[in-house]
């Protein structure tokens, strides 16, 4: 490999994925054991929130938080889930406002699927059906909070 191509390679953009892992998991379920004998359709709200943080030269994490709070007609509580789903992603080589957009719509669309599988799976281990979340749109959602901004 000559020093030209050589240097280009080392130009090239980079993203990856390092790491995903759970980083916080909780699930309550205050009105056990009672609220297994209603029979109730509960209010299901799900909440989401994005964050990341750079760890160092080239190496960000990226967290997804996602809270689903199921709640009977009464407004008592059946159960309240929340996972932050993180990543650990290497960014190279690219300018400083596509860093912005990987950061805030392509690393979340990468965890956003493995925090509503861990979602779905801790509310039927507690004893209730799957919560089954539709997809979110980082995008639109990181459009939204440029016009705001």
């Amino acid at each position: 490999m000559n020093e030209q191509d050589q240097v280009q390679t080392e130009a090239q953009p980079v993203f990856s994925i390092e790491k995903l892992y759970v980083k916080d998991l909780s699930l309550e379920v205050p009105h056990a054991p009672q609220v297994f004998l209603e029979n109730n359709d509960p209010s299901v709200d799900m909440r989401v929130a994005t964050e990341s943080q750079k760890l160092e030269e080239e190496f960000y994490e990226v967290s997804v938080t996602v809270t689903v709070t199921a709640k009977m007609a009464d407004e008592r509580v059946m159960f309240l889930n929340e996972v932050t789903q993180s990543g650990i992603f290497r960014l190279a080589n690219i300018p400083d406002d596509d860093v912005q957009l990987l950061l805030a719509v392509a690393c979340p669309n990468i965890l956003f699927p493995y925090a509503r599988e861990t979602i779905s799976s801790t509310v039927t281990r507690a004893g209730f059906p799957p919560v089954l979340l539709a997809p979110i749109n980082f995008e639109a959602l990181y459009q939204q909070q440029q016009q705001n901004a």
